[in-house]
């Protein structure tokens, strides 16, 4: 099974380009998210998924093992194709897209095409403890490194925002991943928490 392919790119397209690999070109299905970073021609490595079918042999591809992973992780659900899974990517990035579930955001989750009211419940349904892990790298990843809040004031913080509904492990990450100046106040902080957590 292929994992990961290393060669010039031969063609390029949105939706796939081909990779030649020592003299055999193979067809891989991109994401958007993908076909923008990739350069005009070159050399290029992406983390491919195998989808075998009983008539055909797809590759999908992937700059980074993060997305593969998620792509992997949508495709698990009853419902949920390669194609669809690539089109999903291909308009929130995954760590986006983890937030989105685990806050269950369905309004936000239905601004994907292809994705009604009754797919996006599936998809929180089944994929709302899984995608905590990724949710917590895209918070991790894009808060600055926060300075120590007293014991009481951090746990009031963590409380108030568990009772507003958010999961305690992405709650604590929160708090903990944001700079607080001296004497900041509990509303500041959970006013700060909040925004890491609903960033679009």
């Amino acid at each position: 099974m292929i994992a990961l392919l290393s060669g010039e790119i031969a063609q390029r397209q949105p939706e796939a380009i081909v990779i030649d690999v020592g003299g055999v070109g193979y067809r891989v299905q991109i994401p958007l998210s993908t076909f923008y970073s990739l350069p005009e021609q070159g050399k290029v490595s992406l983390h491919i998924h195998t989808h075998v079918k009983e008539d055909a042999i797809n590759l999908f591809g992937f700059l980074s093992v993060e997305e593969k992973n998620f792509f992997a992780l949508l495709i698990s659900v009853s419902g949920v194709g390669p194609k669809l899974a690539i089109n999903v990517l291909s308009h929130m990035p995954a760590g986006e897209l983890a937030l989105a579930l685990v806050e269950a955001d369905i309004p936000r989750l239905t601004s994907i095409p292809g994705i009604g009211k009754k797919s996006a419940e599936r998809l929180v349904l089944e994929l709302q403890d899984k995608a905590a892990g990724f949710a917590l790298d895209e918070i991790s990843s894009s808060a600055p490194v926060g300075r120590t809040l007293p014991t009481g004031l951090r746990e009031d913080a963590i409380s108030a925002l568990i009772n507003l509904g958010y999961k305690e492990n992405l709650a604590n990450k929160a708090v903990k991943g944001l700079e607080y100046p001296p004497g900041t106040p509990l509303e500041e902080i959970l006013k700060k928490a909040l925004q890491l957590l609903r960033k679009s």
